[in-house]
């Protein structure tokens, strides 16, 4: 069976030929950017097999547009800032020289930050369903941390890694935390969730013990004790934002959830 790799991309220059160079083994790739100013375009056309700039409609709508211009029927989602390791990319080929015996498959997610491989806390194993037959199932719509949902029957599990390098340091990853979170307050927001000054005193707290001591960590060194933080910082953050959302004040609405 034939693969078709799509890629959605905005501004990710740093990270795009590393990532098509790790699948140019596929029969297609398929690259979506959605405005890129920093090259990201022109670095991405001698490697992939067609690059669509398109407006941004958010993740899930890209990422189902992406798919719906595959011409294979078998789809493997990768992040501009992921590469597909040796290991795994043979263990596709040879999963889908045959029926596979599933529709979908999640594979685990290894992230780099601040010079390691992190192993602990809610990054590790982080499974997604990337590889997928894109007629079985559609991404959800979700604002952010979306994922392709399959219509019926369970997905499998590979055993291969994708690499993820998602944060050059701190600061980034401190602007990401106020991207994702403003996205997810949001979302909350439209979904009815409401929350208080208990919530975003206690779930920061309860974040960073599962992150420390429940998911070890600790075992990363100085790099989990990092993201143990500023894990239960996104939490906070989020929550923070909701609240804002609901048009509280202080010494008005403070004590009701």
């Amino acid at each position: 069976m034939k693969l078709t790799v799509t890629v959605i991309t905005y501004n990710e220059a740093e990270h795009i030929q590393h990532a098509l160079e790790s699948v140019a083994w596929a029969d297609e790739i398929i690259v979506v950017d959605s405005g890129s100013t920093d090259g990201t375009v022109e670095l991405a056309r001698p490697l992939a097999t067609r690059v669509i700039v398109r407006e941004w409609p958010g993740y899930s709508d890209q990422k189902n547009f992406a798919a719906d211009s595959a011409s294979n029927e078998w789809v493997l989602s990768v992040d501009a800032d992921e590469r597909v390791t040796p290991e795994l990319a043979a263990e596709i080929r040879q999963l889908l020289s045959s029926e596979p015996q599933a529709r979908g498959y999640r594979i685990r997610r290894l992230s780099r930050y601040l010079g390691r491989w992190i192993h602990s806390t809610d990054w590790f194993p982080d499974y997604q369903l990337r590889l997928y037959d894109r007629r079985a199932g559609r991404w959800n719509g979700l604002a952010v941390h979306e994922s392709f949902r399959l219509n019926d029957g369970a997905p499998a599990r590979l055993g291969g890694e994708l690499q993820h390098f998602a944060y050059r340091d701190i600061s980034h990853h401190l602007q990401k935390i106020d991207t994702y979170t403003t996205l997810l307050a949001r979302q909350a927001h439209e979904q009815g969730r409401r929350t208080n000054p208990l919530a975003m005193g206690m779930h920061p707290w309860f974040a960073f013990l599962r992150n420390f001591v429940l998911r070890r960590g600790f075992t990363d060194g100085t790099a989990g004790f990092v993201i143990s933080v500023l894990n239960a910082y996104y939490v906070f953050l989020k929550l923070a934002k909701l609240w804002e959302l609901q048009g509280t004040r202080p010494g008005r609405d403070a004590g009701r959830g």
